[in-house]
């Protein structure tokens, strides 16, 4: 698999993003500075975004409407914010944005019982490649909570409506002991990431655990995925960037490489 380098984007494939940007602020300083975030995303030039602790008028964030100065700075032209847990003023959730339109959208919960809220979103996205269906979710931090979550996601109807599309999954699993490839497997869907120690996001300073991951179905071709190592990604929030290279097989481009 050859090395893409930062920054570029191939012509032939889309570029995702995953991070955790901790609502904006530093893992190391502790300080809500989120153009620091803004910045490493701009420097991966991503088609499609999948963040996860986007805060929305909370305190602790200066009561930045961060989705919006999201979808301001980085000029997208569709998006969708999901917000799971609730202050009592504000709150943070999850947001997808799009370079392309967003055909439909679902949020689902995720919440287990009393635990922390979390939640996944759902969507379809019409790529110059064709459609594909992208979910973006933020687990639990207990592996019995997490193996819940991921079978609640892959049975709910709304998910199972669109796999017949090509099926992208990526978010922050808190999967530190690498154990939920297995369930997804046996519904046929592959790991872009590894436990493999380059694939360590966690935490941004002195990353130790592979928490940040991706998965997707055979009419997905990774060509690379990477985590992101510059300086300031080290310093902009507590998790770093995972990003992913991918073209979509769907069943139109299979029958012309036949002809």
């Amino acid at each position: 698999m050859h090395s893409i380098p930062a920054g570029m984007n191939p012509h032939s494939a889309l570029r995702l993003i995953s991070y955790n940007v901790h609502k904006g602020i530093g893992g190391l300083d502790r300080l809500c500075q989120l153009d620091r975030v803004c910045r490493v995303i701009e420097h991966e030039n991503p088609d499609l975004y999948c963040l996860q602790e986007v805060t929305r008028h909370s305190r602790r964030s200066h009561y930045q409407d961060q989705p919006k100065i999201f979808a301001e700075r980085f000029q997208t032209l569709d998006s969708t914010y999901q917000m799971n847990v609730h202050y009592q003023v504000g709150g943070y959730g999850n947001l997808i944005l799009s370079r392309w339109p967003i055909r439909s959208r679902h949020h689902i919960s995720l919440r287990l019982g009393q635990k922390k809220p979390r939640g996944a979103q759902l969507v379809t996205v019409e790529t110059p490649q064709g459609s594909l269906h992208l979910i973006n979710f933020h687990l639990g931090l207990t592996q019995h909570e997490r193996h819940w979550q991921i079978r609640h996601l892959l049975n709910h109807p709304l998910f199972r409506e669109s796999t017949h599309l090509p099926t992208l999954m990526v978010g922050d699993c808190n999967d530190w002991r690498d154990r939920l490839g297995e369930l997804f497997s046996e519904r046929g869907y592959q790991a872009a990431t590894t436990g493999e120690k380059r694939f360590n996001s966690f935490p941004a300073f002195h990353p130790l655990m592979a928490l940040d991951k991706a998965f997707h179905c055979q009419n997905i071709q990774i060509k690379h995925s990477r985590v992101v190592r510059s300086r300031l990604a080290h310093r902009a929030s507590d998790h770093l960037p995972l990003v992913i290279d991918f073209d979509l097989r769907t069943p139109q481009s299979s029958a012309e490489q036949k002809t």
